[in-house]
Parts: structure tokens; sequence; C-alpha cells
């Protein structure tokens, strides 16, 4: 069973970890009773996923592996499913019921992956996963530091993040070109936003497109020459700004939209 690029699969050869990244799941019976794995492979993380007391699902695209999985995890074979990840009902899947997610994720759709678990935060109360060192970081990063971006911005948004540990790429088969890093996010009890939150995500995204610039030009394309910008919240970088404060930015947006229409 060789790991294919096509699937950016890299297999955890180290019990010591997966046992580690199992465990660090922390509401089993209290927020859900339902594990959602993503891209079990030849099932490292499953083996000790199965010792939980939750139901356990295997979400796997690549149809050798699945092959493997029910060989390997017969009691598992009805909740094996063959899938994107990025394109299966969630919701349909589990009926409407709470979930953690798991995974050592495919590190080529790993920022689509933590999208979709926001798009999902209703049923994810927790999830835990590997993800490329430098992803991972920049997920939990907090405003002012150099990593914190978009990704940071719309999962902090709803989730609480901590960086767990480190992985080195010798614990892998084949050995990636990068570090691991493993996360745990866990979801904020307001899971809504005090604005709109379609706009908040393009705000975000705007603010930083040209992140070495001042919010007084990047802004420009939604606030063109309101006086607003003139005031000195605009002349900070997008880095600089907290969660609340992209909400408040977005709030001056749909102002702005409003004073158009009107």
């Amino acid at each position: 069973m060789r790991a294919k690029k096509s699937f950016g699969q890299h297999f955890l050869n180290s019990e010591s970890i997966a046992r580690r990244i199992a465990q660090s799941l922390k509401q089993i019976g209290q927020s859900y009773h339902h594990i959602v794995e993503v891209g079990p492979g030849k099932g490292m993380l499953t083996r000790f996923l199965t010792e939980s007391e939750a139901q356990l699902w295997l979400v796997e695209a690549d149809t050798d592996m699945v092959v493997y999985l029910n060989e390997h995890y017969p009691d598992l074979r009805k909740r094996i499913i063959e899938a994107d990840f990025l394109k299966i009902d969630l919701r349909q899947v589990l009926q409407d019921q709470a979930f953690a997610l798991i995974g050592n994720y495919p590190y080529n759709i790993s920022s689509q992956i933590l999208i979709k678990m926001v798009e999902n935060r209703a049923f994810i109360p927790e999830m835990v996963g590997m993800f490329q060192k430098e992803v991972a970081e920049r997920v939990v990063s907090p405003p002012g530091t150099k990593d914190y971006g978009v990704i940071s911005v719309l999962v902090q948004a709803y989730y609480r993040g901590e960086y767990l540990f480190s992985v080195d790429k010798s614990k892998f088969n084949p050995p990636p070109k990068v570090q691991s890093g493993v996360i745990r996010l866990t979801r904020l009890e307001n899971q809504h936003l005090d604005c709109d939150e379609k706009l908040f995500k393009k705000v975000v995204k705007q603010a930083f497109s040209q992140r070495r610039k001042m919010l007084r030009n990047t802004m420009k394309v939604y606030l063109k020459e309101d006086p607003v910008l003139a005031e000195p919240f605009f002349e900070q970088r997008p880095e600089r700004l907290s969660v609340g404060d992209f909400v408040n930015l977005t709030k001056l947006v749909e102002k702005a939209n409003s004073a158009e229409e009107g």
C-alpha cells in the first residue's frame, strides 16, 4: 500500500503519536457521541479512536484504502464512507447529530477542511487534527503576529484554538517535505457573529489581500471615499485587528452599503 501523491497521502508510522492525537479529544460523551475521521488511510489513528466510547465514522476518498479498511476494521464497514470529504453532506451522514472531527488531514486541502468545519460548526463542537506546521500555527496565531491571517480570523471567529505539539517528518512514510503540527479547536458558545457573516468573510479576505497596506487603502473597495476612512482605526494593518474589530469593520461596510442603496 503505497501513498499516492494525488491524495496528498503521508502515512503516520508512530503509534505513540497516533495515540496522543486520539487522546487529544476532550469532550467525548459530553458535547458529542460521534467522531468523524477524515482520510484514515491505513488506519493508524483509527486503531486508537476505536477505543473511544463514541461511534466512529471514516471518510476516505481512496478506493484502495477503503478496501484495506474494510478488511482490517470489519466492525466499521457500515460506517466507512468512500467519498471526498469536501463534497459530502455531513448533516445527512450524521443525521444532524453532533460529532468531533479528527484526522491526519491531507495537506493539500487542509484549509478547505477548516472552512467546511466552520460552515458546519453547529454540529462540530471539537476538532483535533494534524496539519502542515505552518498552517497549524497560522490557524491558532493571535492578532499582532506574522502568522495571523485570513484562516486565523475565519476559524477564531467561532473556535478557540490550541497548538498541542509538533510532529517530525520522520514519523511518516513517505516523509513529507515539511514539519507537522497538531491543534485542537473548541467551539465557542456563541456560534453567530453580530454582523452579516457572508460579508464578514469577504471583508476579512479583502483586508488581507494586501496585508502590508493600511486598511485605509485596502478597504476603499467597500467604503470608497467614506469620511470614516480618515479615522485612526484605518491606519492599522489587518494583522493588528481582532475578530471583534473585523465584526465592527463589517458593520461599517454594511452601513455604507445601506446608505448607498438608500
